[in-house]
């Protein structure tokens, strides 16, 4: 056997030096040729080419370290690994018993703060009596208690219910809508499954908002002039665009971060067409149309939410409109008075969606946890909590009713669609929109609830309600993932925002 030259130890690859003879490892005599360039024995000028393999036996069992050659070294190495697992066990130990008395601790403190709060709540029910014993002896009539205590939520005012005179408006119009909708049939000339079947793509408005930074984030149309578009994007910006003259309005400003929703108030009883916003910067903005100019001022600005505004809808009344938050509320506010109605208590999960039954009596607010909470509007009660079964945690970004107020659509995950009907509280359908289909709105049609779409990174998906057939499938082109869309009063155009650009599909020329 022969020892390297450098280690001093059996080499594993022995190569032998031409010049010298000494033989060495080969990993460490090349290292040292690299960063000196001699032999490490005599001085000598040495190179990697003057180094020879020594051909051993590859059979043969590598050397044991020296340090493992002899019982008295095992035993050594033996010991020093039972010494590290006893201080190992001792520190556990040392752990365990910290752990056990901050468990200890804490159990303590929780058993204090309760006696505390004990002690408390009998010392109030005992004042509580004292006073109305004093007041039964004056004759005082006592005030209402509140029935419970109210937990308040972190620098937030206390919320009362809605005034009497909204309530009462809000169940007018509910009289009328629902009264009118249940004998109300689809006109004669709404567009019909097989023609939407039908469906070319007619026209494409490009360059709209800023290209830096560009995308459309959400738009809706006007309902008594079909032409108008109006529309919110990543530029913080508010656009007014009318297609027929393929110019834009209104290039609205004010908001420090990207437009999440917006919405048209157009009244019938002559009040002035409102644009209403609503932002990632925690509020809400709304600009009223002057007659005499033709310009929209800015009307009032909403900081009612400490998170951002996630839903906007406007009410049937035309006098409300309601705002969702990620700040786990949802608010109600006046187009008359500009002012705050009403603003929910803090729920367990924050706010991702809202949409409005079509009589205004209930609210719908998508949650993380894929999650509809269904409320009603006049008495701020939770009517119901709809979840498919066995769903895991998904966002939902959009939900819409149906014109006649039974069914409720909204996705149940990234590419999946359910249809809640609103009778039985269950699910009606649910469709699976493919693998890869990331869903970014939902919405029914607004004349007869005949048609239910989806839009998102895979497209348009155009179904028919009740028998849940696909009647229309739109690929993007140029890698473009649609955003918002909105149908037209008649069903015979269906407008879809994305990336810079809003696509109009309808009933192909005669």
């Amino acid at each position: 056997m022969f020892y390297c030259g450098i280690s001093g130890e059996p080499p594993r690859e022995p190569v032998v030096s031409t010049k010298s003879g000494h033989v060495y490892e080969r990993r460490l005599i090349v290292k040292y040729i690299t960063e000196n360039g001699t032999d490490p024995l005599t001085g000598e000028k040495l190179e990697e080419s003057d180094l020879v393999a020594v051909k051993a036996d590859p059979k043969a069992t590598a050397p044991r370290p020296p340090t493992l050659t002899s019982v008295p070294a095992l035993l050594h190495a033996l010991q020093n690994e039972w010494d590290a697992v006893v201080l190992e066990l001792f520190a556990m130990k040392q752990r365990h018993h910290a752990d056990r008395q901050e468990l200890s601790h804490a159990l303590y403190q929780q058993d204090a703060a309760t006696r505390v709060v004990a002690r408390l709540v009998k010392e109030r029910d005992v004042a509580r009596e004292a006073l109305a014993n004093v007041q039964a002896t004056l004759g005082v009539t006592p005030s209402a208690a509140p029935s419970n205590d109210v937990e308040m939520a972190d620098g937030a005012e206390e919320t009362s219910g809605l005034p009497a005179d909204v309530t009462e408006e809000i169940d007018a119009t509910h009289k009328t809508l629902s009264a009118s909708r249940k004998k109300r049939k689809a006109p004669a000339d709404y567009t019909t499954p097989a023609q939407v079947s039908s469906f070319t793509e007619k026209t494409t408005i490009q360059s709209l908002h800023s290209s830096s930074p560009s995308g459309i984030t959400s738009m809706t149309l006007s309902r008594s002039q079909p032409s108008l578009l109006l529309t919110g994007g990543n530029d913080k910006i508010v656009q007014l665009y009318d297609n027929s003259t393929s110019k834009v309005l209104a290039s609205l400003k004010g908001h420090t971060k990207r437009i999440n929703h917006v919405a048209l108030r157009e009244s019938a009883t002559g009040a002035p067409t409102l644009i209403l916003s609503a932002s990632q910067d925690k509020t809400a903005r709304i600009w009223s149309h002057d007659a005499a100019s033709g310009e929209y001022a800015p009307q009032s600005t909403f900081k009612t939410h400490k998170g951002d505004v996630t839903g906007l809808v406007v009410h049937p009344t035309s006098t409300l409109f309601a705002l969702a938050s990620a700040d786990r509320t949802y608010s109600l506010h006046s187009l008359s008075t500009f002012q705050t109605v009403f603003q929910s208590s803090v729920s367990d999960d924050p706010y991702t969606s809202l949409g409005i039954h079509p009589d205004g009596t209930l609210l719908a607010l998508g949650t993380p946890n894929a999650a509809l909470q269904i409320f009603d509007v006049r008495t701020a009660s939770l009517a119901a909590s709809l979840a498919p079964a066995e769903a895991a945690p998904y966002s939902i970004p959009s939900a819409s009713f149906s014109e006649n107020g039974y069914h409720l659509l909204a996705p149940s995950s990234e590419s999946a669609l359910s249809v809640w009907d609103l009778r039985s509280l269950k699910s009606a359908v649910t469709i699976d929109l493919g693998e890869g289909f990331k869903v970014n709105k939902v919405k029914y049609d607004v004349g007869s609830a005949a048609f239910l779409t989806a839009v998102g990174s895979g497209g348009v998906r155009i179904y028919q309600h009740k028998n849940w057939k696909e009647l229309a499938s739109f690929q993007p082109s140029n890698n473009i993932e649609f955003t918002d869309l909105d149908w037209n009063a008649t069903g015979s155009e269906l407008w879809v925002a994305g990336g810079r650009e809003v696509k109009i599909w309808g009933l192909p020329d005669a």
